[in-house]
Order: C-alpha cells, then sequence, then structure tokens
C-alpha cells in the first residue's frame, strides 16, 4: 500500500502553475514551519527563559534530563516510525507531547512537586523524536534539490518566530513584575493554546506521494515500510560513514542549550529581561537562518563549493561569538553571581551580555541550518533523510541530556563554555570532508533526483 494516492500518472495531471497551491513544497514546508512554530518554538519559548520559568531551575533540568534521554532513542526511531505511519499520525501524536509538558509546569507552578515535570518530560521525549523525524523528512526531501537551504531557511523562520512570540507572552505577562521569581499561571496557559493548535495544524501535512513540485513530479513515490525493514536500516546508521562524520555536529548542536539558558539568561538578567532577551535570540535565528540559507544555494553555481564556505563563514563566526562568550564568563561564576541585569533600569550594563546572547541565537540558527542543509545534500529520498533526519535528532538529543545533568551538578561555568567551543569547533572539519567526499555538483545532483534509482542506489546506509 503507498503513502496514499501514489499513481505516478497523476503527477502530471496537477496544476503547477501556482507555488502557493495546498499540495506544493513550498506551501508544505510553510506549514510544518507554523507546526513547529506552535509546539516545539513555544517549549523553545519556555526552556530559554531558565528553570521553565522558576526561580530553582532544579525541576526543569530533571525534566529536560529525563526529556532528552527518551529523545535520543526515539529520535533514532523516528525515521522508521515515520516510514511506517506516514506524516500525519506520527506529527499529530508528537505534537500532543508538548501541552502536557506545558501543563506539567502550571502544576509545578502551584505544587512544588517536580515528579510531574519529569514524567512529562520523558513523555514529550518520545512525541518529540517523532516529530523531529517528520519534520527532517518533510524539510530536507519535499523541497527542490538546488533549492533546500532556501526552503530550510523559511522552516526555521516560521519555526522561531515561534520563540520570538513565546517570548513576549512572559515578558508582557510579566512586565511589571520586576522582581518576581517565577512566571505566573497565564504564561504557562498561552503556552498551552499554541501547542494545542499545533498538534490539529499537523493534520494538515501531506504526505510526500501527494507534494508535487513545480516540474510536475512529485517528491518521492516510496510505500509504506515494514518494521523488520525499518530495523534493520536504523542499525545500519551506525555504521554509515557518512552520519559518523555528522555525528560530532550532531552532538553540539543542542549541547550548549543548557549553559546559554540557564547560565548566561538565566544567570545574568532579571525574569521580565529575560522574556525580552528570548525575543531577540529567536529573533536572531531566524536573520541567521536566512543568511546562511542564502550562502548555501546562491553563493556558487556549484553545491560542493556553496557547502564549503558556508561550513567556512559559521566556523569563523563561531569562533568570535564564543570567544565573546569566553569574555564575557571570565568575570563571574556559580559562587560569585552578579546583580540581575534589568533592560530598563541597568543601563549600558545590559549592552554587552544582551548582545552576546542575541549573538548565540544566530550561530545557533547558521550550525544548524547548515547541517540539515548538508543531510539534505546527501540524498533525495524522504525514506532514506527521514532516517537520517532521525539520527541527528537522536544524537542531538543525547548531547542534551548529558548537557542537562552537567548544568544541574554545577559543573563550572567556564568549563561548560570550553567544552560548547570545543564540540562546535571539531565538528567543521568533518562536514567538510563529508561534503568533499559525498556531495555532488548540481549537474551530478539533477540528474540523480532526474533517475529516483540512483538516489537510491547512491543514498542507501552503507
Amino acid at each position: 500500500m503507498g503513502f496514499e494516492g501514489d499513481e505516478e500518472s497523476d503527477a502530471n495531471q496537477v496544476s503547477t502553475r501556482s507555488r502557493f497551491r495546498y499540495n506544493s513544497p513550498l506551501v508544505q514546508v510553510g506549514l510544518i514551519g507554523l507546526v513547529c512554530f506552535c509546539c516545539p518554538g513555544m517549549f523553545n519559548a519556555l526552556t530559554g527563559m531558565g528553570g521553565g520559568g522558576q526561580v530553582d531551575p532544579t525541576a526543569a533540568n530533571n525534566a529536560n534530563t529525563a526529556l532528552y534521554t527518551t529523545f535520543a532513542v526515539f529520535g533514532v526511531l523516528g525515521g522508521g516510525i515515520y516510514n511506517i505511519l506516514g506524516p500525519r499520525f506520527t506529527l499529530a501524536a508528537g505534537c500532543s507531547t508538548y501541552v502536557l509538558y506545558a501543563g506539567s509546569f502550571l502544576y509545578y507552578n502551584h505544587e512544588q512537586h517536580q515528579a510531574f515535570a519529569i514524567v512529562a518530560g520523558a513523555i514529550l521525549g518520545i512525541g518529540a523524536g517523532f516529530l523531529w523525524a517528520g519534520e527532517g523528512a518533510i524539510m530536507t526531501s519535499y523541497p527542490p534539490p538546488h533549492r533546500k537551504g532556501t526552503y530550510i531557511s523559511l522552516f526555521w523562520s516560521i519555526f522561531n518566530m515561534g520563540g520570538v512570540i513565546g517570548g513576549l507572552i512572559p515578558f508582557v505577562l510579566n512586565y511589571n513584575r520586576s522582581e518576581a521569581a517565577s512566571v505566573n499561571d497565564g504564561t504557562y496557559i498561552g503556552f498551552m493554546c499554541f501547542m494545542a493548535a499545533g498538534t490539529l495544524l499537523s493534520l494538515a501535512i501531506l504526505p510526500p506521494s501527494k507534494v508535487v513540485r513545480d516540474d510536475g513530479t512529485r517528491c518521492t513515490n516510496i510505500r509504506y515500510s515494514k518494521v523488520s525493514t525499518e530495523a534493520v536500516e536504523i542499525c545500519k546508521l551506525f555504521l554509515n560513514w557518512k552520519m559518523l562524520l555528522i555525528a560530532p555536529a550532531a552532538w553540539a548542536s543542542n549541547f550548549f542549550y543548557s549553559y546559554q539558558f540557564n547560565n548566561v539568561n538565566g544567570a545574568l538578567f532579571n525574569l521580565r529581561t529575560r522574556g525580552l532577551n528570548n525575543v531577540f535570540y529567536w529573533g536572531a535565528q531566524m536573520v541567521g537562518s536566512v543568511g546562511i540559507g542564502y550562502i548555501l544555494d546562491f553563493s556558487f553555481q556549484s553545491r560542493r563549493k556553496r557547502g564549503f564556505v558556508g561550513i567556512g563563514v559559521v566556523s569563523v563566526l563561531g569562533t568570535v561569538i564564543w570567544a565573546g562568550g569566553l569574555a564575557n564568563q571570565l568575570g563571574y561564576s556559580h559562587e560569585d553571581l552578579p546583580s540581575k541585569l534589568d533592560f530598563k533600569d541597568s543601563g549600558s550594563d545590559f549592552a554587552g551580555p544582551f548582545v552576546l546572547y542575541f549573538s548565540y541565537g544566530l550561530l545557533d540558527a547558521m550550525f544548524q541550518s547548515m547541517v540539515y542543509w548538508v543531510i539534505g545534500a546527501l540524498a533525495d529520498d524522504s525514506e532514506i533523510l527521514s532516517r537520517y533526519a532521525g539520527f541527528y535528532k537522536g544524537l542531538q538529543s543525547a548531547g542534551a541530556a548529558i548537557a542537562w545533568q552537567v548544568d544541574t551538578h554545577k559543573v563550572p561555568l567556564l568549563t561548560q563554555l570550553i567544552v560548547n567551543w570545543s564540540l562546535t569547533t571539531a565538528s567543521y572539519p568533518l562536514l567538510i570532508i563529508l561534503v568533499m567526499l559525498a556531495v555532488k555538483d548540481e549537474q551530478k545532483g539533477d540528474e540523480a533526483s532526474a533517475n529516483p534509482a540512483s538516489v537510491d542506489k547512491d543514498s542507501k546506509p552503507v
């Protein structure tokens, strides 16, 4: 049985005159962006406040450890689950778990019992594995091969608008509470409403066999997979040299969140200012994703050269930003925290740390968009890319699970910064090697996309 209506002849009967038709890659990538705007976008705003909006970050740290532990497992499995269930069931099941997580902090606001938050975090890890594997497959396989960077930046911009709006929620609702320790109930309820809307919106996503590009071809023509097939293919990923080269970048790509959210935004700023900072942190991600998307799609005719330049730009910018973070970190520690900064009352003292936090958001989007572009350049088939994306998210989450416990155990802040800087830096040369060996120039890539059989053959895990 196919992914629903996979008759090849239908591709030629569908009008492709408008990029804004419901079954176009542009609209479908936009829809998955809106789904992630409502669910992980709001989750990012919640965690970005530091401690989940609580004065004591212990509950949030433990919940996030549980979250990323299960996410590490179901991130890897998520690609196979997506191939079995298809996008709608996979995405809707994943989105529903975000509502429960936000509700657990509403409960914690009153009862101060972290058990519910930890269990909700573990359940969210399962759901997030489903959601992000589906998102990765859609974002990397639906666009035309020569515009994947543009579509990734479109997704990233819509997704991170969720963090911008989510940052405004605690900022507005807690604006007159300059000395407040924890956010009010309305903040969590607002997050839950957006997450519920995202769950419903996920049902509008079309399966890949129904998505038609502007040239009349379908994104992919795969069939529902079997559990046994997916189990074998997922195991092969751990011996796939392409995935092994991506592994350090995957591990690094969420490892720095606990440091940035708790020990920069949470440690240096008061509650309402943390909400404002998140508006700009996630706004910076929109800017960064558009910038790197342009470089990866339009800077040179050769796709490989664009990959080299993109990695080079991110590596240079990353070095500069982490060096600025080092200069800032030398001024405080766990044992010697400064007075909380306020955007209205702290004057020029607010500017430097604010610009640093903004720059961290810029770098995060550029780094992850770059990695997604590389993954998307390895194949053009939804079935293969869902597994690649799942592997990436699974390893990313394993790193994050450890990072949240690193913070819980009060590892020195300077050590945390140096580890984060080292992990991202180590990934750049490996990504360059991957682009050099596995990414084809545009002409070869176009031939492969025109011949799906050749794509499958070249792209199967080794």
